[in-house]
């Protein structure tokens, strides 16, 4: 067994609309775009403005009439004609609440501006078709089944969007400018839940890419994508949270998300593989995932770090497949209601190891548990995959394990999983 093999129990996935775990849910698409409320009918309307119209020039007219009547008799009598509403008021005069209303743009605001011009040109819609058979022809054809969002990386036509998002598509367009366009599939990840499509086209605006890395909890988020189908939309908000972790089991694979970002700025079905930018207008992460009870945005939203997204891209462009730091264990969750004598509250226990894999190489043995890889410490299992993860094959870590009452330090250098027949 290796790490990648052993997991908490976890419902497989059910319908679209539904999602087995913690309402975790896909950003998938949504083929019909929302209904919208009748507008009322051009007649009454023009009914009703017309009556008003009516009332606002007779009193307009009695008001102008009395005006100029009151002005008439004071002229003829030589009394001073004042107006105090067009007379100036000293500066420390109090002013009405209607005079003290000023509307002023916010920094916040000319951020979200700037940076939504600055990325709108290089995130586009990812519309997805599959064939169906014509029960009348017996013609096969395409149908549109939904609608995702990617962001343009290169200038030559690559775009990186989310695995889920064509995984199980026929054929798939990316609407650049006004126009629909053909595009490949590249290559895909499932394990990472990415993936990266590419259209024959040259000169496109590819996407500043930022440091997620330096990503601090509350500064600005904007989501840039496609939600409900609805291209080129902005939301805004700010970092939640970061580091968060989590599994998905769906009918054919499953996705491993580590170290996501999670925002409230709005994500909806169809943002996925769309951008996550800062204030600069950089994308700082792959808007992916969101929480929800009812299916749509309820302010809890993930992205993958655009870090460890890029690196992945980077690869599938290459080769068509993505390999990852592979240490070889199976792994569970214990605490001290588990384990005694732990010594910390949470760590990672060591199930089983696969002959000739880094963990056995570096000495490590069933029943040990698991405190720390690298610098990050081991309280649970989405923390060594993060900590895996966060390495490159080939790199060599430190893991600290406790064994027989004691801590111990050995060295592992990870493998790729595509070595290891993972």
């Amino acid at each position: 067994m290796s790490e990648e093999r052993f997991y908490p129990t976890i419902p497989a996935e059910p319908q679209v609309s539904e999602w087995p775990r913690r309402n975790l849910t896909y950003d998938y698409p949504v083929v019909d775009h929302p209904s919208f409320s009748p507008t009322p009918k051009a007649e009454d309307s023009h009914h009703r403005w017309s009556s008003l119209a009516v009332i606002a020039a007779a009193v307009g007219g009695g008001i102008v009439g009395a005006v100029l009547t009151a002005a008439l008799v004071a002229w003829a009598f030589g009394l001073p004609v004042t107006s105090k509403a067009v007379q100036p008021q000293s500066p420390n005069a109090a002013a009405s609440p209607a005079s003290r209303v000023t509307i002023q743009t916010s920094q916040a605001t000319d951020a979200v501006v700037a940076a939504a011009n600055k990325v709108l040109p290089s995130v586009v819609n990812v519309t997805i078709e599959q064939n169906v058979q014509n029960p009348f022809t017996g013609n096969v054809q395409h149908q549109r089944t939904g609608n995702g969002s990617g962001v343009i990386l290169r200038s030559d036509g690559y775009i990186l969007t989310n695995n889920h998002v064509v995984e199980s598509a026929d054929r798939v367009l990316v609407q650049i400018g006004t126009k629909d366009i053909p595009a490949r599939v590249v290559g895909r990840d499932p394990l990472t839940d990415l993936a990266v499509v590419k259209v024959e086209r040259t000169g496109l605006p590819a996407a500043e890419i930022g440091d997620s890395s330096k990503l601090q909890v509350g500064e600005l988020a904007i989501a840039v994508g496609s939600p409900f189908g609805l291209e080129k939309t902005v939301t805004s908000g700010i970092v939640s949270a970061l580091g968060r972790s989590d599994i998905v089991e769906n009918s054919t694979s499953l996705t491993t998300y580590t170290n996501l970002i999670q925002t409230d700025a709005s994500i909806n079905p169809g943002n996925s593989g769309g951008a996550l930018v800062n204030s600069q207008g950089q994308v700082v992460g792959i808007n992916t995932l969101i929480e929800s009870p009812s299916g749509s945005s309820a302010g809890i939203g993930f992205a993958i770090p655009i870090d460890s997204a890029r690196g992945i891209a980077d690869q599938l462009i290459k080769s068509g497949h993505a390999e990852h730091p592979f240490l070889g264990v199976s792994m569970a969750s214990v605490d001290k209601q588990l384990v005694s004598d732990l010594p910390v509250e949470s760590a990672v226990l060591v199930q089983g190891l696969i002959g000739g894999s880094p963990a056995e190489k570096a000495g490590i043995k069933r029943g040990d548990l698991i405190l720390k890889i690298g610098d990050r410490t081991i309280a649970k299992y989405e923390d060594a995959l993060t900590a895996i993860r966060s390495h490159r094959v080939g790199e060599t870590v430190s893991v600290e394990i406790y064994r027989n009452g004691k801590r111990l330090t050995l060295q592992a250098t990870l493998r790729s999983d595509a070595q290891s027949g993972q």
